[in-house]
């Protein structure tokens, strides 16, 4: 693994957000998510005990490995976003903000980089599975599926999805992974990395080259604000122009499944990114 993907290994026990059982896969439904507000998304996700909320979206092969997409209706060739999830795996959570965003009018993969096949989707239930998964993750395999996922993105015609513009965008474990995307194709249009550990060596910024939003948490116990500043030093020292945004909140502060979900903080980073999409691929 990279170096920082060994540090957020180290740090993931105490820095994610806990989860409850995913309650299945495969739900279908026609509630529009994308343009509701942080108390309604919030709402969602306090019925971990009653029935989940409905999806819009279908499960995906994708190259044999487990994916979920869903897209806007009626629109002809939307920007896609490929989302790579947290430490959990790819839970409803993350299947609820791809709906978010296809609401919004975009094409999503939300890809599995946990799970061996399509016909054996894994997910965390426990900090310790959350662990093991992350840490037993094959970087040749995950790179593979994320190229996979953003070409399907490009050239599908079975959903129609051919999107001229796509984007990569993560939490913790996947905001990291979402940079290094972002690092290793060039060609992408726009990246957004919630509190995921940053790369700080200047040689290697300096290959970035689609716009990134970053999101950061000034509690953050871990990717501590003198990280961020690194972050931000060797960005300006590579010569690449980003956004970060940091907020007065906790790690995780934009998952309403977590504890110390901060609503007006999430609402504020949802906003920007909102923006920062809008700017980078309408």
């Amino acid at each position: 693994m990279r170096p920082a993907f060994l540090l957020l290994a180290a740090l993931a026990l105490s820095a994610c957000p806990r989860s409850t059982p995913p309650p299945g896969l495969g739900l279908r439904g026609p509630q529009p998510l994308g343009k509701i507000s942080e108390a309604e998304f919030k709402a969602l996700h306090e019925l971990r005990t009653d029935a989940p909320p409905e999806l819009n979206g279908m499960e995906l092969n994708l190259d044999d490995r487990h994916a979920y997409l869903v897209r806007p209706d009626n629109v002809l060739s939307p920007p896609g976003i490929v989302l790579i999830h947290e430490w959990w795996g790819l839970n409803d959570h993350i299947k609820h903000w791809a709906d978010r965003l296809a609401g919004l009018g975009y094409a999503v993969i939300a890809v599995d980089l946990y799970s061996p096949t399509r016909q054996d989707p894994v997910v965390a239930t426990t900090p310790d599975e959350a662990m093991a998964l992350m840490q037993a993750v094959d970087e040749a395999k995950a790179d593979a599926t994320i190229a996979t996922a953003i070409e399907h993105l490009r050239t599908d015609e079975y959903v129609n999805t051919r999107s001229e513009k796509v984007a990569v965008m993560g939490w913790c474990f996947g905001g990291g992974w979402a940079l290094e995307a972002a690092l290793d194709h060039p060609d992408l249009d726009a990246v957004v990395m919630y509190y995921g550990m940053p790369e700080t060596d200047p040689a290697r910024l300096a290959t970035l080259k689609p716009p990134l939003l970053g999101i950061f948490a000034n509690q953050d116990s871990h990717i501590t604000p003198e990280v961020v500043d690194q972050f931000e030093a060797a960005l300006g020292e590579a010569g690449v122009k980003a956004e970060l945004r940091r907020y007065d909140a906790e790690h995780a502060f934009a998952n309403p499944s977590n504890p110390v979900y901060d609503e007006v903080n999430a609402a504020a980073a949802w906003d920007e990114v909102v923006a920062f999409l809008a700017r980078t691929m309408q």
